[in-house]
């Protein structure tokens, strides 16, 4: 059997169980750091960071290993019976729903952090992003329940196995309705508004950087004042966990609307045809975004790294005194008399 294995089938069983082993430990250990660091970020900042790190830990176990990775090492997965089969896109679509909207709020708060200032002491407070991230979560998964209708649970022939199979029983008009909604939801509005406001953020850093250059007058660098350096690494953490996101994301964008809206009826492991194989790569490159978060701000923030750096060194070494006793404390002590991050050029 492992002769006629197509090629996509074996990429897949070594990918996603890599995915796994690689993006939950970092999501967890950024999760931690983030919980008892500042790591220069403002508070505001740090809870979204542990608020997608959370998600994205969610899409992992919900669709890379309760699903794909179940489905390509198990004749019949649990969730291919009902009530699963039905529940099993409801809690999927939910995780990754939360985890795209988490990255379009971020933008959102950094946005106003870094260039509506006046609005910042008022919006991109602890208490006000904390709503906000519920609000996410709550609407994402409301906003998936509709996937429960779309799916039914059916009797393979002459095997007396069950399969999650599309319900033959919807019209075209709601699938079709379903496919172009949850699309809108996570593809086209996060990139209208994200490349708008990064658009908008790297247009002002140019602007109040010429007129710092230029030497005007004060009313005009009062106007637009320059950019220091830690709100640098502000604007370098927005652009690139927002980027990142668009890039990775947008082939599974294009072939599910190709598949749901022009080939619905097609078998997705036939890969002889060339829009299975393509569909299937964009799903890899979409879902690894959810893994390599701690991978992005261990290149572009350097407190981060020391912080990670703190970590490793403790897991290296467990049983060192000198480790446990230093200027900078570990993350996973319970209790310290002296804090880890000192509170300089925060990030507002």
């Amino acid at each position: 059997m492992m002769k006629n294995e197509h090629w996509m089938v074996t990429l897949q069983k070594m990918f996603y169980p890599f995915l796994a082993v690689i993006g939950i430990p970092s999501n967890v250990l950024t999760l931690l750091i983030f919980w008892k660091r500042d790591c220069g970020l403002s508070p505001s900042c740090r809870c979204y960071m542990i608020a997608m790190s959370i998600a994205d830990t969610m899409v992992l176990i919900h669709i890379v290993i309760l699903e794909l990775i179940l489905q390509n090492f198990t004749t019949e997965p649990f969730w291919s019976r009902a009530p699963w089969c039905m529940i099993r896109d409801v809690l999927s679509f939910g995780a990754y729903n939360s985890s795209v909207w988490l990255v379009v709020c971020f933008t959102i708060e950094r946005f106003i952090a870094i260039r509506t200032l006046w609005r910042k002491s008022r919006l991109c407070t602890k208490k006000c992003t904390l709503y906000v991230i519920w609000s996410v979560f709550i609407l994402s998964h409301l906003f998936s329940i509709p996937y429960y209708w779309a799916n039914e649970s059916k009797i393979i022939n002459g095997t007396g196995s069950f399969k999650c199979v599309y319900h033959i029983g919807r019209s075209r008009l709601y699938v079709e309705s379903l496919v172009w909604f949850q699309n809108t939801l996570v593809y086209i509005l996060p990139y209208l508004i994200i490349f708008t406001l990064n658009a908008l953020v790297l247009r002002q850093i140019c602007h109040s950087n010429k007129i710092h250059c230029e030497g005007q007058d004060s009313r005009s660098s009062r106007r637009f004042p320059h950019i220091k350096k830690h709100r640098v690494k502000s604007v370098v953490l927005l652009v690139t966990i927002s980027l990142t996101f668009v890039y990775l994301c947008t082939t599974r964008f294009v072939t599910q609307i190709i598949i749901k809206t022009m080939h619905y009826e097609i078998e997705r492991k036939d890969y002889s045809k060339i829009i299975n194989v393509a569909a299937d790569i964009g799903t890899m490159l979409d879902l690894t975004n959810t893994a390599i978060n701690m991978y992005l701000y261990a290149c572009t923030q350097s407190r981060f790294r020391k912080e990670l750096q703190e970590v490793v060194k403790l897991r290296a070494n467990p049983c060192r005194t000198d480790i446990l006793q230093a200027n900078i404390p570990v993350i996973f002590q319970i209790s310290s008399k002296k804090p880890c991050c000192r509170p300089q050029n925060m990030v507002s």
